[in-house]
C-alpha cells in the first residue's frame, strides 16, 4: 500500500549505471529524473556504482555537485568489470546491493541522511532494488521499481546451442532469478518502465491495482536542429530572400538520380558493437549496395569487442557503398554526425527483447529516417509517425532494400525525416517526459491510503 506525504519530498533514486554529473552531456534518464525533481523543491539522493557501466573506469563524485545541480550523488563501492556479460558483473550486483543498503541504515541511522518518503529504483541489476525494498519496509517508504530492460529473460540469446536447448537450460541457470524478479514486483508500491512494451513482456509488473507510468529514454531535442524543410512547401515571406535551398532540396528537385550520384546516402548506426546487434547483416547490404552500384555511406559510432573484426570487415569492403567505423565519440562529435546523416539504422536484434533503444530517441530528435527490425512498440512508433521503414534482422537483402529504397526516393526519406522529428516532439522529448514522471512520483505521494 502506497503511503501519503506531505510535499516536498525526500527521494532516493537507485541506479548504478547512468553517467553522472562531470561524466558528460547531455543528462541521461536519472540524472533528467533527479534535476527535475530537485527544481521542484524536493531533497534528491542518487546512489549509484564507483564503477562507471559505460566507460568501465573508476569514478569520483565531483565537486559542488548538490550546489550545481540540487541534487546529491552518493557512490557505492563496488568491484570492477570489464565485460557487460560476465561473472564479475554480476559480483559487482551484489556489491551495490550490499553495500547500499548498509551506507543507506547507517546514514538514516546516524541522522545524516532523512528517511526517504519514495525510492524510485531501477531494474536491472536486481539487488539494487530488492535492498530499496528492505529498506522501504523498514523506512515506511514508497517502493517505485523502473523497468529498464527485460532482466534476466535477454540471458537466453547468450546461451549456447539451437533454441530449443537454450528453452530448455534457461529455467534452470535463470529461474531463481525470475522467481525474485517476481517478489521484487510483488514488493513494489508502484512500477514504472522506460518502454510500454516491457509491461506486456513482464505481465507480473502489471498484477493488481498498483500505478502504472511509462516514461521513455528520450532525447534532448535542442542538440539536434530540424531535418530541412519539405521541397513543396512554400517558403516564408519574411526569410524566403536570405534563405538558401539546402543540397538535398536542390538535388531532389531535378530527380532522385542526380540525388545518389551528388550526395551519397548517409545512414549511422549509433551503439555497442557486441552479439546482441545486427552488425553482420550490416556488412552484407553494404555488399549488396555496391554491387547494386547504390551510392551509400554508412557510419558506425560505437565501441565493443566487436569494434576490430567490423573494421577490418569494413576495409574489405568496396564499391559505391562504403562501411565507416568510428569508435566510440564524445558528444559534440556524436551529434555533429548524427546532425550530417539522412538514415538512422536500428540494428538491434528482436532476441535481446529491447523495445525502445536510447539510439532511436537520438534518431528521431536528429530528424534521421528509421530503419528499424523491432517488432511491437517501436515499429508501431515508426508506423504511426511515418517515421521510416522496417526490414527483417539478420537479412542483409532486406536491410539493402529499404536503404536502396531511401536513397532512390528523397521526397519519400524528406517526408520520413519530418516524421520521425514529429515522433521526438510527442513521444521523448525529455523536457515534456520527464516532467510527468516527475508529476506522476508526486501523484504517488499524495495519494491517500487505502
Amino acid at each position: 500500500m502506497y503511503r501519503s506525504e506531505p510535499l516536498p519530498l525526500s527521494i532516493w533514486i537507485v541506479n548504478p549505471f547512468d553517467d553522472i554529473p562531470g561524466e558528460g552531456l547531455p543528462p541521461l534518464r536519472y540524472w533528467s529524473l533527479a534535476r527535475v525533481l530537485a527544481g521542484r523543491g524536493h531533497d534528491v539522493t542518487w546512489w549509484t556504482a564507483a564503477w562507471s557501466h559505460r566507460r568501465k573506469a573508476a569514478r569520483t563524485t565531483p565537486l559542488l555537485t548538490r550546489d550545481e545541480e540540487g541534487f546529491a550523488v552518493r557512490l557505492v563501492a563496488v568491484r570492477p568489470y570489464s565485460k557487460n556479460v560476465s561473472f564479475a558483473r554480476l559480483a559487482s550486483h551484489r556489491d551495490f546491493g550490499r553495500t547500499f543498503e548498509r551506507l543507506a541504515n547507517e546514514s538514516i541511522a546516524s541522522g545524516q541522511l532523512e528517511r526517504p518518503d519514495i525510492i524510485v529504483a531501477s531494474l536491472p541489476p536486481l539487488e539494487g532494488p530488492e535492498a530499496a525494498a528492505r529498506l522501504a519496509k523498514r523506512l515506511d517508504a514508497n517502493l517505485v521499481v523502473d523497468l529498464m530492460d527485460v532482466w534476466p529473460e535477454t540471458f537466453e540469446r547468450l546461451l549456447p546451442g539451437p533454441q530449443w536447448l537454450r528453452k530448455a537450460l534457461y529455467p534452470l541457470l535463470f529461474g531463481r532469478m525470475a522467481k525474485r524478479r517476481q517478489a521484487l514486483l510483488d514488493a513494489a508500491d508502484a512500477v514504472s518502465s522506460c518502454a510500454r512494451g516491457y509491461f506486456e513482456v513482464i505481465p507480473e509488473a502489471t498484477s493488481g491495482d498498483k500505478p502504472l507510468h511509462v516514461c521513455h529514454l528520450g532525447a534532448w531535442l535542442p542538440e539536434f536542429e530540424p531535418p530541412p524543410r519539405r521541397i513543396d512547401e512554400i517558403p516564408d515571406a519574411t526569410t524566403a530572400p536570405t534563405a538558401e535551398p539546402t543540397v538535398t532540396a536542390a538535388a531532389v528537385s531535378e530527380g532522385p538520380t542526380s540525388v545518389s550520384a551528388a550526395a551519397p546516402l548517409a545512414c549511422v548506426y549509433a551503439g555497442t558493437l557486441e552479439a546482441g546487434q545486427d552488425l553482420d547483416t550490416l556488412l552484407a547490404a553494404a555488399r549488396l549496395l555496391s554491387a547494386q552500384g547504390v551510392a551509400a555511406t554508412l557510419h558506425v559510432a560505437g565501441t565493443g569487442r566487436l569494434e576490430p573484426s567490423l573494421r577490418a570487415a569494413a576495409q574489405a569492403i568496396r564499391g559505391s557503398c562504403a562501411v565507416r567505423v568510428h569508435g566510440l565519440l564524445d558528444r559534440g562529435a556524436y551529434v555533429r554526425l548524427l546532425s550530417e546523416c539522412d538514415v538512422g539504422l536500428v540494428l538491434v536484434k528482436p532476441e535481446s527483447l529491447v523495445a525502445v533503444p536510447y539510439k532511436v530517441c537520438d534518431y528521431a530528435a536528429a530528424g534521421l529516417a528509421i530503419v528499424n527490425p523491432l517488432p511491437g512498440e517501436l515499429e508501431r512508433f515508426v508506423s504511426e509517425y511515418r517515421a521510416g521503414l522496417p526490414y527483417t534482422a539478420g537479412n542483409g537483402d532486406s536491410l539493402a532494400r529499404a536503404i536502396a529504397t531511401l536513397a532512390g526516393d528523397r521526397r519519400r526519406l524528406l517526408d520520413m525525416r519530418h516524421g520521425a522529428r514529429r515522433l521526438a516532439e510527442s513521444e521523448f522529448d525529455r523536457e515534456k517526459t520527464y516532467a510527468r514522471f516527475a508529476d506522476w512520483l508526486e501523484g504517488i505521494s499524495r495519494a491517500s491510503q487505502g
